[in-house]
């Protein structure tokens, strides 16, 4: 269920503490949102138990935000922008997205893609850079049907070269959508992802068919941010044609 979020007035001065209040546009909202060109940006403070946070913006190549997630389980938020595709894989001859990044040393999250068919039926996630030991172990981990005793997701393939990097690849339901979640197996905060390459991959294990692209989106999926972080991303863009 999707709460309201309440701020106290320690938090909120936490929040207006926050760098982003000094950019050209920002929000504390729980899905607080604006459209900048071919792109669009939200909170998306969607989590129980969800605590303060601020998205700010300058623009498409500059934005990010302060985060103050308590340290408990369940994902908290999914700050993020997106922008639109809208064609079927077949009419696509390029889908690429670029990304810089900058995140905290501490805290429980992931920078991830999160990658739609118009349709919402298949979610696709890129795990960029996220914290624990592993992937499949810890606060973070991927959607899954199989797991360890132990409690870690178990890949369905381990080591796959697609879309400009090596991944471990993650299948399951999240109890509304299809859930395929790619883990880079080197962390990076810098990279240029082949989208539409991943998304052919994907076609040709007979996991998607020729879907609508959708929603290309980018973000921080934040589990923990105790006492406020600050995540960032500069020089993003998608190129699709």
């Amino acid at each position: 269920m999707k709460l309201a979020l309440c701020i106290t007035a320690v938090a909120l001065s936490a929040a207006l503490a926050a760098p982003g209040q000094a950019a050209t546009w920002s929000t504390s909202a729980q899905y607080g949102g604006t459209t900048m060109g071919a792109y669009t940006f939200n909170n998306d403070i969607w989590g129980q138990g969800a605590g303060p946070q601020t998205l700010w913006v300058n623009s498409p190549t500059d934005w990010g935000v302060w985060s103050n997630q308590p340290n408990t389980g369940g994902i908290k938020s999914y700050p993020h922008i997106g922008f639109y595709v809208g064609k079927q894989l077949s009419a696509l001859s390029r889908v690429t997205s670029v990304v810089s990044a900058t995140t905290p040393a501490g805290g429980a999250w992931e920078s991830a893609y999160d990658i739609w068919d118009s349709n919402h039926a298949n979610e696709i996630m890129l795990w960029l850079n996220y914290t624990g030991t592993s992937g499949g172990c810890g606060n973070v981990k991927p959607v899954s049907y199989n797991w360890t005793a132990g409690g870690c997701a178990i890949p369905v393939y381990t080591n796959v070269n697609v879309g400009g990097a090596t991944w471990n690849v993650y299948r399951g339901n999240n109890g509304g959508n299809m859930v395929y979640s790619f883990l880079r197996t080197s962390y990076t905060n810098n990279t240029t992802v082949d989208i539409l390459a991943i998304m052919r991959y994907l076609q040709n294990l007979g996991w998607i068919g020729n879907v609508t692209l959708g929603d290309v989106q980018y973000g921080f999926e934040i589990t923990s941010s105790s006492g406020g972080m600050n995540f960032a991303a500069r020089n993003f863009s998608v190129t699709a044609y």
